[in-house]
């Protein structure tokens, strides 16, 4: 069964969305473990963060999620390119 694009261009934006709220904790991971590690001097709003360890893995997790977000939409983006230049030609 073959998709037409305008089904396809709504899936494509569906999953754009997905991935977005899935990168949005990712951010918010990285953010705190900057914080942790450049904002504190021992006196981080949240005193899990004062361990650097825990603001190192925090950074690394989020930048993950982050990453894969970003591979993902780059994807994403130039499926949507492709059907939108087809649908032009």
């Amino acid at each position: 069964m073959r998709v037409s694009k305008d089904e396809e261009l709504g899936q494509i934006k569906s999953q754009l969305l997905i991935t977005s709220i899935i990168d949005t904790p990712g951010a918010i991971l990285m953010a705190l473990g900057l914080h942790g590690v450049f904002g504190t001097d021992g006196n981080a709003f949240l005193d899990i963060l004062n361990n650097q360890n825990i603001a190192y893995g925090a950074i690394a997790v989020g930048g993950a999620i982050m990453a894969w977000a970003l591979v993902r939409m780059v994807l994403l983006l130039k499926r949507r390119a492709e059907i939108l230049n087809a649908e032009n030609a």
